[in-house]
Formats: C-alpha cells, structure tokens, sequence
C-alpha cells in the first residue's frame, strides 16, 4: 500500500510540474531572468506550494505518526552551515544554468530530450561523488 501511494504521490506530482511547466527550462529561465525579460507565472505555482504547506505542515506533525510509516522523518538540524550554503548554491546554479532542478528534470524525461538525459547523469554523478566524499557522521 506504502508503494502505491508512493507512486500515485509521483504521478500526481509530475503531472502538476507538467501542468504548470515547471519541467519547460526555457520557462523556468524566463521566470528566474529577473533583470531581463522575466515572465512571473511560475510565482503562482511556488505559492501554490506554500501556502498548502503553510496551512497544513504544523497541523501534520501534530499528528502520532503518518498515516503509512510508523514515524515521521523530519530533520533535526536547524543550523545554517557551509555544507547548506554550498549546496543550495550548487542547487541554485544548476537551476539557473539549466533550467531544471530534480523533480521536474525527472518527470521532463517524458519529453526525451537528449538535455535532459545529460542534466541527470550530472546529478547523479554528483551525488555518488557527494557520498564517496561525506564523512558517515554527515549522512
């Protein structure tokens, strides 16, 4: 059952970031190009996203446990360090040289762009690199 939902969270997921073009790099630089000519349309779909997870995260954690896990796993760190400033900054240069972030980068493979392929390799590259580097205690 723990699957299945899993899946359908992905599917209904990858059809918002469809839907909203968020897998569409050329509309994603269009919003993140502020001082050129900036198209604002995907500031509704981030407060889309925030104002649920505004309304609903405290209410969640207010709850035992999630409804198909036995715990919820929500990080303890509240530091901003220079592991989280490097990595959102890598995050964000990526973002903005390519495009695409994660999410949108996966559910755009529908597309079958060779971009996109190649986007991919280099994040999971860099995340095998990530962990053949990370000490145990950071993980």
């Amino acid at each position: 059952m723990k699957n299945i939902v899993a899946l359908l969270s992905g599917i209904i997921f990858g059809i918002g970031l469809v839907i909203s073009e968020m897998v569409n790099p050329a509309k994603v630089l269009g919003f993140l190009d502020v001082a050129g000519n900036w198209d604002p349309s995907l500031i509704f779909v981030m407060g889309g996203g925030f104002a649920v997870t505004l309304l609903t995260f405290r209410f969640i954690l207010k709850m035992p446990h999630p409804l198909l896990d036995k715990q919820f796993h929500v990080t303890s760190r509240t530091s901003i360090d220079r592991q989280l400033l490097t990595g959102a900054s890598i995050f964000g240069i990526g973002w903005g040289l390519a495009g695409l972030c994660p999410g949108p980068a996966i559910a755009s493979l529908a597309y079958g762009r060779a971009e996109t392929v190649i986007f991919l390799i280099a994040m999971f590259a860099g995340l095998y690199v990530d962990r053949l580097f990370s000490s145990p205690q950071r993980l």
